[in-house]
């Protein structure tokens, strides 16, 4: 039933010409979760979030946004706030003058603008112009305008871009506090250790197709520890590789360092072998498994997203 879902996609493709911008899509997002949605730059995130919103339309395939399909998005967006890239404002208008304007269009009560201009950290900036805000303050007066109607989803692209690491945890509390209120949050970020920190489930895309749709605990899980290896000379790299290559392990090589798929008890044996093949190592540890590095190895990029 996709009543029981904030969003059921299925098979939502969106073409360019010849360019699949996403690509056979499916995933389904559950109610009062924090959900991530990340992928590389150009893996179709951003026109995922447009045909949810109904800003453009699919080229084949299906989704429902609470329970209604997008292709009659009036029905359904009244009930979801979204901040999509940069929000527009006013610049010579004050922040509440600015959310006063949108609680007139949307035929909202004006005693709204000053609980979310609470909710957001803006009470005391409210009266200041919106030209004279950092980023971080327009980045939080967007969120505010998002929460306007007290949705019951909301879709944030980036919301903690140019914020400090302060504000940036005012915002991680903010979502989980809405989702325990029963808000349905889906948020896209590069931020991969904000987006661990906060949300329950992940969908991860790539060139417009699904890579992984579940638990986070789940996805990170599956890939386990990690053993990194850094011989004291970058120019040993390529034998280090080839000692673990040798011994039946895979190792993806990250600028002067190796991150092994091994358990630790090999650990050991790896600096017996180093040490008689003339490798000195300057590091030898366990990383556990993060979404970082399960994005990197997941993506095969060498970036993050």
């Amino acid at each position: 039933m996709t009543d029981n879902l904030a969003i059921s996609v299925q098979g939502l493709t969106k073409s360019f010409g010849d360019r699949h911008a996403v690509d056979n899509l499916t995933f389904d997002l559950q109610r009062s979760n924090v959900t991530g949605f990340v992928g590389p730059n150009g893996a179709g995130k951003s026109t995922t979030i447009r045909m949810l919103l109904g800003l453009i339309q699919p080229s084949a395939g299906t989704a429902t946004v609470l329970g209604h399909p997008i292709s009659d998005p009036g029905t359904y967006l009244s009930r979801v706030g979204a901040l999509v890239e940069a929000p527009a404002f006013y610049p010579q208008l004050s922040g509440y003058r600015n959310l006063l304007a949108l609680t007139r269009l949307a035929r909202l009560p004006a005693s709204r603008i000053n609980e979310v201009l609470d909710i957001a950290g803006l009470t005391d900036r409210g009266k200041d112009r919106f030209k004279d805000y950092s980023l971080g303050m327009k980045q939080r007066l967007g969120i505010a305008a998002a929460l306007l109607q007290n949705p019951e989803l909301l879709i944030l692209d980036e919301p903690t871009n140019g914020l400090d690491p302060a504000g940036i945890v005012e915002i991680r509390m903010l979502l989980r506090e809405l989702s325990q209120q029963g808000t349905s949050v889906l948020v896209s970020s590069h931020n991969l250790s904000e987006i661990q920190a906060v949300c329950h489930e992940i969908v991860l895309i790539k060139n417009g197709g699904l890579l992984w749709s579940g638990p986070i605990d789940t996805l990170l899980a599956s890939h386990g520890a990690t053993l990194v290896v850094a011989p004291e000379h970058a120019t040993d790299i390529g034998a280090l590789a080839a000692l673990v290559a040798n011994a039946g392990y895979t190792a993806n090589t990250r600028d002067d360092h190796l991150e092994i798929r091994a358990p630790q008890s090999w650990a050991a044996e790896l600096n017996r072998q180093a040490m008689n093949a003339g490798i000195t190592l300057r590091e030898l540890a366990m990383r556990d498994a993060n979404l970082e590095q399960t994005f990197l190895d997941l993506t095969d990029t060498g970036v993050t997203p």
